[in-house]
């Protein structure tokens, strides 16, 4: 592994414990922006930090003595060093800002929501849309179902139509826009700004010939479409009914590929695929050379080894072992077996192998089927099939014929593959700080179908070499729900993991949609793996939320929260506290505890060899013995859903930390430098990071 040594900040021990008063709790006055240094004073500037380049070295750290490697002193900044905090109950901790961002003027509605900096100012911008294939009509009364939203500095703006961002190949109509949902961010061609993949289900039947596309950023806010001749656009034969995308670089040659998830067409599940970029845009299907290739859905064997197709309902891709190459995962719904593709290395030809049964991300331990009520009502109408000896009677369904055990295949649902859940957004995150990413996952659970059906909760990583889960359960972490009506469901399909009180913890965000008494679910990580939930009346008030995206929008030094709508199953339910709303318009929730606290942000570059926008990169911050570790996300979850390209830390009481980025090229690069709290750093790779504003 090669190492690239990057500059420390003069006077880092003194200003390591300015402003550090207090343990970190809520309680403390959280001290001012501008500690008393005293007779320091005079040498430390307000002005940026004026950092001296940092060559790239090729030797390895032990050729290379540390005074070599030394690139002189740093002009100080000025410390913006606050006492630190944490959420205490009662403290309120976002309030809604949708108007004041112009939101609703805008007309947005979403269901999918992603945050990205498209146009390079440093402000996060906004892509959020509806669910479902249809295209925009931008004529003057015609149906919009995506928003591209410019961050304006308070303001969002629809550039939906001049960005070009849904330009068709078909259409002659300009007022016409391409259809598709699924969306994820990357610098595909590596020229410094952020290119799109934009995921249509593919229909035979339509006459438009429409298919899922790169759109290629020109570098002025607008877009172009890419390379015809890329083979992610799939057409017949081979149908593409994406439900995910992820870029991620998995083979580390410096261009940025595609992981994309595949639901299903009208003949069943379909094959999940792996696109490899040439650096143009163009893309190759590698799926079967890389080992990803899965089967038809036939024999139960084979599909409780997970083997079969995914039919995915989300994707994610992220480094689980720690090791530089980037596994990828394919969230599974309607019971099915998720996947998880372990990746080989550089030594196995960066060939993928199938751990997700062994790994305990397919389907969890909970195998007893008897307190289903479909199962129940079944055994009960046929007490002598195989397994229905001892299982009780229904209680909250009516059994008086086969067709009441609706939930029920009696030669199938006892199998391993079908005991599982119907999940949908698996998030990557180190959430206990031990420098292990860990999954955050989303499920539907309904009322009925008993204790074996997955639910939303954390998967705590092992740390072994081949990836390994355990399952806590939300009894033992806090994350467990209360449900107050008897038939209850749980539509938890997204979620998101944020540390909105900058004390060093990542929190939990949920998005409960669709069903009635669903809302969006807040939860403070107020001891290492362990929740509590933060109220609705001083969290996100939100009902059935569908859809959730964090960064730091106002640029603050906290994280904001937007969040779509979801109008499905609207009708009946009459409750004040999740009834529909009267549109699915975006709401962004603003952040009014976390600028209490210290922080500091990140914008990576990749150099040669490196993607650039830095996909996959991980970064560790090392604060007052706390290791937080975060991974550059090229777009996860259920139909598209990517969190800013900034990484963001809550440093609690610590004024200063020191930073680790392992570059994602041929040999791992790592860079190391010091940074202080409130401060904004723009890294490119084998420079010495830079002060932003």
């Amino acid at each position: 592994m090669k190492t690239v040594f990057a500059t420390t900040i003069a006077l880092a021990s003194f200003v390591a414990c300015l402003g550090c008063g207090g343990d970190g709790g809520g309680g403390s006055d959280p001290g001012t922006t501008s500690p008393d240094i005293g007779p320091l004073a005079d040498a430390i500037q307000p002005d940026d930090v004026a950092f001296e380049g940092v060559e790239p070295d090729s030797t390895t750290p032990e050729d290379v003595p540390a005074e070599a490697s030394d690139p002189g002193p740093a002009e100080v900044v000025n410390p913006r060093c606050k006492a630190g905090m944490s959420w205490k109950a009662g403290t309120p901790a976002f309030k809604e800002a949708t108007a004041e961002w112009g939101l609703d003027d805008t007309g947005a509605l979403a269901i999918r929501v992603s945050a990205v900096d498209f146009d390079g100012d440093g402000r996060p911008d906004l892509f959020v849309r509806l669910n479902g294939t249809a295209g925009d009509d931008f004529a003057d009364g015609g149906k919009r179902v995506s928003w591209l939203l410019r961050n304006e500095g308070g303001r969002f703006v629809d550039v939906t139509k001049s960005s070009n961002i849904r330009a068709t190949r078909a259409a002659t109509d300009a007022t016409k826009g391409h259809g598709g949902e699924v969306v994820a961010f990357a610098d595909v061609d590596n020229a410094g700004d952020l290119d799109a993949y934009i995921g249509l289900a593919y229909d035979a039947k339509t006459t438009t010939g429409e298919t899922s596309e790169i759109y290629l950023n020109k570098g002025d806010g607008t877009f172009e479409l890419g390379p015809e001749n890329s083979a992610l656009r799939v057409k017949q034969p081979q149908w593409d009914s994406p439900a995910g995308a992820s870029f991620t670089d998995f083979d580390r040659d410096g261009n940025v590929d595609l992981w994309v998830a595949q639901y299903a067409d009208a003949n069943g599940a379909l094959q999940d695929h792996l696109y490899r970029n040439d650096g143009t845009g163009v893309y190759t299907d590698v799926t079967k050379a890389q080992g990803l290739e899965t089967g038809m859905w036939m024999l139960i064997g084979f599909l409780n080894q997970a083997k079969g197709h995914s039919l995915a309902w989300g994707s994610t891709a992220c480094d689980l072992n720690g090791d530089g190459n980037p596994e990828l995962l394919a969230a599974s719904y309607g019971r099915a077996p998720n996947h998880l593709w372990q990746n080989g290395g550089p030594a196995a030809g960066f060939v993928y192998s199938n751990r997700s049964v062994a790994s305990g991300y397919a389907f969890d331990d909970r195998k007893d089927w008897s307190d289903n009520e479909s199962a129940r009502c079944w055994c009960k109408l046929h007490p002598t099939d195989t397994g229905c000896e001892g299982v009780p009677a229904p209680t909250g369904i009516v059994c008086t014929k086969d067709s009441d055990a609706f939930r029920w295949d009696h030669a199938n649902d006892r199998e391993p593959w079908r005991l599982g859940g119907n999940s949908a957004t698996t998030v990557c995150g180190d959430v206990n700080n031990d420098g292990h990413m860990d999954l955050l996952t989303g499920e539907i659970v309904h009322w009925d179908v008993g204790s074996s059906s997955d639910p939303a909760e954390l998967m705590v990583n092992t740390g072994e070499p081949d990836v390994r889960f355990s399952r806590p359960g939300n009894d033992v972490t806090g994350l467990a729900r209360t449900h107050t009506r008897p038939d209850w469901n749980e539509g938890i399909m997204t979620g998101a993991l944020l540390d909105f009180d900058n004390d060093g913890r990542l929190d939990v965000y949920w998005g409960d949609s669709d069903y009635p008494g669903s809302f969006g679910l807040l939860y403070h990580q107020d001891a290492p793996g362990h929740f509590v939930p933060v109220p609705k009346d001083v969290g996100i008030d939100h009902h059935r939320s569908h859809g959730v995206t964090v960064a730091d929008f106002d640029r603050d030094g906290d994280l904001d929260v937007v969040v779509g709508h979801s109008f499905a199953r609207c009708s009946g339910d009459t409750s004040a506290d999740s009834k529909c709303y009267e549109t699915q318009r975006v709401r962004l929730f603003e952040n009014v505890i976390g600028s209490d606290g210290n922080f500091v942000e990140l914008t990576l570059e990749g150099g040669a060899g490196t993607n650039r926008a830095a996909i996959g990169a991980r970064v560790s911050l090392v604060a007052d013995g706390l290791t937080q570790t975060r991974e550059i996300d090229g777009g996860h979850g259920h139909y598209g859903t990517q969190d800013d390209l900034t990484v963001h830390f809550g440093l609690g009481a610590s004024c200063a930390a020191n930073a680790t980025i392992r570059w994602p090229d041929a040999a791992l690069t790592t860079q190391t430098f010091q940074v202080l709290a409130g401060y904004r750093y723009k890294v490119v790779q084998g420079q010495a990071p830079v002060v932003i504003e």
